[in-house]
């Protein structure tokens, strides 16, 4: 990455590879397509725009615990609206969004357009490779987002 670890942007980590289905997929076409793909989620398509997510836990939850039949529309089980990240985001932006809304998969997407998904699998890779100065400056990075420029100082000494 040509960038200073506090500075990595999701376009940098993003699994590109995309995996869809169209609105009018069924729950059993869209199992299939996962399970072709070994992936834990589509991402629901209409008219080439995103539209919603159907993970692997939206089955097991919203299919087999509900007992919807296997031939119901995508469309009336995804996670919807769709909670996505800029590409020019930076990847902590990314980290804090998964976590708050207890999700492990984020779309990429830029003007209605889907370029890829930051997954955890993506976050944790990230970090495995980073030493322990490059976590501590995108923490500070971080930590200074949310704080004033005035408290910026207070913050890098922590």
């Amino acid at each position: 990455m040509a960038q200073t670890p506090s500075k990595v942007l999701v376009k940098d980590i993003m699994t590109r590879s995309i995996i869809s289905v169209d609105s009018a997929a069924t729950v059993n076409e869209a199992a299939k397509t996962m399970e072709k793909a070994k992936v834990g989620a589509v991402l629901i398509m209409e008219k080439n725009v995103p539209l919603g997510i159907m993970t692997d836990r939206d089955f097991a939850i919203k299919i087999a615990a509900h007992a919807y039949p296997i031939h119901t529309k995508v469309k009336q089980v995804m996670s919807s609206p769709l909670i996505y990240i800029s590409p020019d985001d930076e990847v902590w932006v990314a980290a804090d969004l998964m976590y708050s809304r207890k999700i492990r998969k984020l779309p990429v997407i830029d003007e209605d357009r889907l370029l890829g998904v930051v997954t955890a699998t993506d976050l944790i890779k990230l970090f495995t490779v980073c030493n322990k100065e490059d976590v501590r400056k995108m923490y500070y990075s971080a930590l200074s987002k949310i704080f004033d420029d005035h408290n910026e100082e207070t913050v890098a000494n922590y």
